[in-house]
């Protein structure tokens, strides 16, 4: 086995050759300390990486993982997009524009990449990082994983294609999850078809030798059968250790959520929701925590129901996270939760009945023309 190390600071490229002469593609995110929460360097070291993988015929498939055994990765790096809207308050911001621009076109280059793309969930995976694995073709989750898209605690609103794949969950999972950031596990993820296999994470050595020992071939369907044929054989002996499902448990109520008919009723039904345990108290008191215009957010993104076709979706989504870089509402989130880590954001709303229909009209209005929009590349790669 050969193998090529193309040492990078916050991403790590690895070339493997197999058997039969292809050559596997990895990429690890390396930010231990941080959990490695995605930085715009590492957006930047992985999107051409990934084209050039894309392109290249003897790169079978590509592996995405992260730096240790806490975390694939916890969210995005938002520190510095802080900064840029802290500098200038209710004003466009060319870094919040760039840093979101490029992310997104990471995630579709994942979701429309032809080739197989396997994402090791293990430990925590949050917003960027859910991201980046959503739009995989072979989900990987394990014991450790937990899943959330908690951006209702910094006044953000679950992006990085969350207006696409909140939408096409089971009746109500989408709104609840959305609105209360709930942390979910490999058997949640599995149900809502955010994941495809659940393995043991001791597992992992054994399933990248085993990756080089297959015969990789020409045809893409192929070998995205020969990946899934190999996952299901090594899923079979660890099926007994997956946690049971807190979806599950409270699904009737999370059903009927989805049936709201405003979104105070379905704030009302999330709170009203019976047999509380651990998890639904977390998730009754991050709602009650979470950014009142975020909730709106959230729901409007659900009313407008399922894009057709996944660009326009992250081209609807670059457009609300720069009104939301403007608005304030984002920049007040991070400073309560992660600069003074005070956890009292002063919200501009303090409920959502207070919330104008036309704040959020705004937030959903594109800041550019069709025709100068930074996603318009984004070409029609869409099974």
């Amino acid at each position: 086995m050969t193998e090529t190390t193309i040492q990078q600071d916050v991403v790590l490229f690895e070339e493997i050759a197999c058997v039969g002469g292809k050559v596997i593609g990895i990429a690890t995110l390396n930010s231990e300390k941080s959990l490695n929460a995605l930085s715009l360097p590492m957006v930047e070291l992985l999107l051409p990486q990934m084209q050039q993988w894309k392109n290249d015929k003897n790169i079978a498939l590509v592996v995405l993982q992260g730096a240790g055994d806490k975390a694939f990765c916890a969210g995005g790096d938002i520190r510095d997009l802080y900064q840029a809207m802290k500098a200038a308050p209710d004003s466009y911001q060319p870094y919040v524009e760039d840093f979101f621009t490029k992310e997104y076109s990471l995630d579709y280059l994942i979701h429309t990449f032809e080739k197989p793309v396997l994402v090791w969930g293990n430990g925590i995976v949050m917003g960027g990082g859910l991201g980046l694995m959503a739009g995989a073709s072979h989900r990987i989750v394990t014991a450790s994983s937990r899943i959330a898209m908690p951006e209702m605690a910094i006044g953000l609103y679950p992006d990085v294609g969350g207006s696409w794949f909140l939408n096409r969950m089971p009746q109500g999972c989408g709104l609840f999850l959305g609105l209360t950031g709930a942390s979910i596990n490999s058997a949640d993820a599995k149900l809502i078809d955010l994941a495809d296999h659940f393995l043991t994470h001791d597992k992992k050595a054994a399933v990248l030798d085993k990756l080089t020992q297959v015969k990789w071939g020409n045809t893409i369907a192929l070998n995205h059968q020969k990946l899934t044929d190999l996952l299901l054989g090594i899923e079979d002996m660890c099926r007994s250790q997956m946690p049971p499902s807190q979806i599950r448990l409270h699904q009737s109520s999370i059903s009927a959520v989805g049936r709201a008919t405003s979104l105070q009723q379905a704030v009302e039904l999330i709170l009203a929701m019976p047999n509380e345990d651990a998890w639904l108290t977390k998730a009754k008191a991050s709602l009650n925590y979470g950014s009142p215009i975020t909730a709106h957010i959230v729901y409007r993104l659900l009313q407008l129901g399922q894009s057709k076709i996944l660009a326009d979706s992250f081209r609807l989504e670059l457009g609300l996270s720069v009104q939301c870089g403007k608005l304030g509402e984002f920049t007040e989130g991070v400073r309560a939760l992660l600069i003074d880590k005070d956890q009292k954001p002063d919200w501009s709303y303090k409920t959502v009945s207070e919330v104008p229909a036309e704040v959020i009209d705004q937030l959903f209005l594109s800041p550019w023309s069709a025709e100068l929009h930074p996603l318009n590349h984004l070409g029609s790669l869409e099974h």
